[in-house]
Order: structure tokens, then sequence, then C-alpha cells
């Protein structure tokens, strides 16, 4: 409580500044940390106040005071000493971990992680940060766990099935093993299932092929993947559905298996027939210009990327936005020095 020393050790690269507190604050502390051994918490902080204004520069009188606020319950007031205490030295490791108590006490869970974050970011080895860190992080994960569930029990009620599934999968890759997922699995499995056989017996041949070729695009077998894709399409090439939507989708996802293995001439091959029946299909114009720089035609992928940029933010998303724009720039250098290369 009353070490006016960061935690940091001497082979850190930290230093203290202020090595030497005011005697006249430092008294006063003493007569804070007596009250505070004495349980007497709202007339200690009086005291640690009082020396921080004697001396604003020590973090150890707000890091006490903040002690003593978490003794009285009252984060709110925990958390603005934290602040302050950081304020008066950053390098200070129990600022962070007094200002993080309040914020988990307060609910405050993502500043509370972000806040460890920057304390161990000073003392990467410190065990109390890392401690809180870890337990937080494993609270977040059971009740989001937790929430799945409960949101997968609701889905089934309401008769979504392959939502619930879905719901449970995310859950699945959290916590797998957990009794409460492992008992709702264990309920709407067996009605998906059902559900999948009902639905697949109806599908067509091309239908088929296409949903094996996704089973294999998830698993990361691209080749089989795109055999199955293959076969979808050419069955409707040869019915005369070729610019039908299930062939669309085919196409698409056979341009994203040909890019997983580098093959860009079949990736720019799908992607175009897709764009001749939708050219402002966004997903195709970027994997083309994708594969466009990856076969060194920078100005077809450069065209690619600017139809993307011209068109309505909202139809694009920050993300692809964000992605065109690194890519207009790139292209426009290497196309730059090309010419200066002539």
């Amino acid at each position: 409580l009353n070490n006016n020393k960061p935690l940091i050790s001497t082979s850190s690269h930290h230093y203290i500044i202020n090595i030497m507190p005011k005697p006249a604050a430092e008294a006063v502390k003493a007569e804070g940390n007596a009250l505070f051994k004495g349980g007497k918490y709202a007339e200690a902080i009086k005291k640690y106040e009082q020396a921080a204004a004697l001396d604003p520069s020590v973090a150890a009188y707000h890091s006490n005071a903040a002690a003593c606020w978490e003794k009285l319950g009252n984060y709110a007031e925990m958390k603005r000493e934290g602040e302050e205490c950081i304020k008066a030295d950053r390098n200070f490791v129990k600022g962070y971990f007094r200002l993080a108590t309040a914020l988990k006490n307060l609910g405050e869970l993502p500043a509370c992680i972000k806040t460890l974050e920057n304390g161990l970011g000073v003392q990467s080895t410190n065990p109390d940060l890392k401690r809180m860190k870890k337990e937080i992080q494993e609270s977040q994960r059971q009740a989001q766990v937790k929430a799945y569930c409960t949101k997968a029990e609701e889905q089934m009620q309401n008769g979504d099935i392959a939502g619930s599934m879905k719901t449970l999968d995310l859950a699945s890759r959290l916590d797998a093993g957990n009794p409460q997922l492992e008992a709702m699995i264990g309920k709407v499995k067996p009605k998906y299932e059902a559900m999948e056989a009902k639905r697949k017996a109806n599908l067509s041949g091309p239908e088929l092929w296409k949903e094996k070729g996704d089973e294999e695009y998830k698993a990361a077998n691209f080749e089989g993947a795109i055999t199955h894709y293959s076969k979808a399409l050419s069955a409707l090439e040869n019915s005369g559905k070729a610019s039908s939507p299930i062939a669309l989708k085919a196409y698409s996802n056979r341009a994203a298996c040909y890019k997983q293995i580098s093959n860009f001439d079949g990736t720019i091959s799908d992607c175009t027939a897709v764009l001749e029946v939708e050219p402002e299909n966004v997903k195709a114009l970027i994997r083309r210009a994708q594969a466009f720089e990856g076969v060194e035609r920078y100005r077809f992928a450069l065209q690619d990327v600017k139809t993307v940029l011209q068109m309505p933010f909202h139809k694009v998303g920050k993300a692809n936005f964000d992605l065109c724009n690194g890519m207009q720039h790139r292209l426009n250098r290497t196309v730059a020095q090309l010419k200066a290369m002539k």
C-alpha cells in the first residue's frame, strides 16, 4: 500500500523519475496508512488526497486512495483515482491494476482488458495483470457461450433449426465439450440432420454437387471442391442454365478455390463469367483484380479496382473499400514504375 516505487524490476527499461517524494507529503501519507490499517478508509482517503495535493507527481498516493475506495465498494471513485494514478506516472504498474479492478467491477470489460494490456506494455511479466487478463477473458468466453446457448434455444423453439445449429457451431468454436453446449447440440442436431436429409432429397444434381463443393471448400480441400463445382457447372451448361443463380454461385466459389491454389487464370475466367451476368458483382471484381495482379496484368487489375471504388460506398462496404483503396495506390505505383522503365 505504501510503496512509492512502481512494481517494475531493476532490469526494466523504464525508470523512476521522482524518487524523492516531498517529506511533508510523505508524512501525510503515513497518517493515511495508519488510518487504512485501522479500517478508517474514508478518513484515509482525505489524507491521501492531501498528500497528492502536496506532491501531484507521486502515483502511490492515488493508488492508496483507490485501494480505500475499493474497500468502500465505490468503484466509480476507484476508477477516477486509478486514472489519476496513471496520469501521475505511466510507469507505475499498480495504477493499471487499480484501474482495471475498478473497471472489472463496473462491468466495463473491454476497457478493463485495454487497461491490462497497457499495463503489460509497461511490465510484460507482471503476474497480477496477467492473471486478471486471463480471468476476464475466460469470463467473457463463458458469458458468450452461455448467450449462444440461450439464443440457440430460442431459435429452436421458434422453428429456426438451421439458425440454431449455426449458433451452436459458433459456440463450439469457443468451448467445445461444454456440458450445457453438448446438451443443446444433442437436442438440435437430430432435428437439423432430419431437416437436411429431407431438403437434400429434393435437390437437383447440380445443386447437390455445388453443396458438396461448399463442404470441401470449408474443409480447405480446394482441389476436391473444384471437382464438384465443375460437375455442377458442366450439368448446368448442358441444360442451358449457365447463367442461372446457382451457376453464378458455383463460378464464384470455384474462382475462390482457384485463387487459394494460385490458379489466377482460372480465377480470372470464372470471375469474368460472373461479371458477364452481374457487371457490378463486388466480390468478383475484387477477386479478378487480385488475380490480374498475380499474373502481372496491372492495368486490368487497376481497372477492376477503380470500378469498385466508383460504386456507392454502402454497396461496397468499408472493408472492401479499404482493400481496393490500398490496391489502387499499390497498382498506381507499379504502373508508374513500369512506365519509367520504358
